[in-house]
């Protein structure tokens, strides 16, 4: 899993300077109110993704990420869907997300899975490499 965490990393900083990436560390999300999930091919991890509870009935998606070799399989729906399920199970009303504007691929899933633009929330500054999502469930 540390291996596909640098992955996510070594991607997300050649793509954006460092005040503009909001890369969750893996020890803030190994807390109880946070979920991180794998994906697995036989033994091997090739997608992961993090939700954290924000508020009550509010969680922030974190950690999205398939690797390169296992992306157009359908995977990042998949991963997409789980805290979803999570989220309902417990009550959360909402999930929002923070992206990069040049993750066309990334912002293309979130809208297609019912994500809409929204302010910056949770302590988030406006950034301009940044866009904000959230799905109401």
């Amino acid at each position: 899993m540390r291996r596909l965490i640098d992955l996510s990393d070594a991607y997300m900083q050649a793509l954006y300077p460092p005040d503009s990436n909001h890369l969750a560390a893996a020890e803030v999300l190994a807390v109880p109110d946070a979920v991180f999930l794998v994906a697995r091919r036989d033994a091997e991890v090739i997608g992961s993704i993090a939700f954290r509870l924000i508020a009550p009935d509010h969680a922030e998606m974190k950690r999205m990420f398939v690797r390169a070799d296992a992306r157009g399989y359908g995977l990042g729906r998949r991963l997409l869907d789980a805290p979803e399920e999570m989220a309902r199970r417990r009550q959360i009303a909402h999930i929002s997300l923070e992206t990069g504007i040049r993750q066309a691929e990334a912002i293309g899933l979130y809208r297609a899975a019912g994500y809409l633009e929204c302010p910056p929330f949770a302590g988030y500054a406006p950034d301009p490499l940044s866009l904000f999502m959230t799905k109401y469930l």
